[in-house]
């Protein structure tokens, strides 16, 4: 299961962490988020003990959306060692996604 990440964890589960992370930023209300809700799911079993995967609700969590300048959901933000590295906003296929994270971790 993705991570519920938090305007209070994002720094631990994030940015000092090292290695891999997928972030995907989304809201209950957001059509498109709820498409991608479930292959977010999916990658977090499949990449478990290779990357974080986690989720960050915008409506709760403000402040680390607007550290990001997240405007539009869903957005999706790939970080290698803490650091933000690529980002994909809207809705993208299990193989993309895949493919970005395969890329990160070889």
């Amino acid at each position: 299961m993705a991570l519920e990440i938090t305007d209070g964890n994002f720094s631990e589960t994030v940015t000092t962490n090292k290695g891999v992370a997928l972030v995907d930023f989304w809201a209950e209300w957001c059509g498109p988020c709820r498409l991608i809700g479930p292959v977010v799911e999916e990658l977090a079993k499949e990449y478990e003990g290779k990357a974080t995967i986690g989720k960050v609700n915008v409506d709760d969590n403000r402040e680390t959306a607007a550290q990001f300048g997240i405007m539009s959901i869903p957005t999706l933000l790939f970080f290698k060692d803490g650091q933000m590295v690529d980002k994909h906003v809207g809705v993208a296929s299990k193989s993309e996604l895949k493919k970005k994270l395969d890329a990160l971790i070889a």
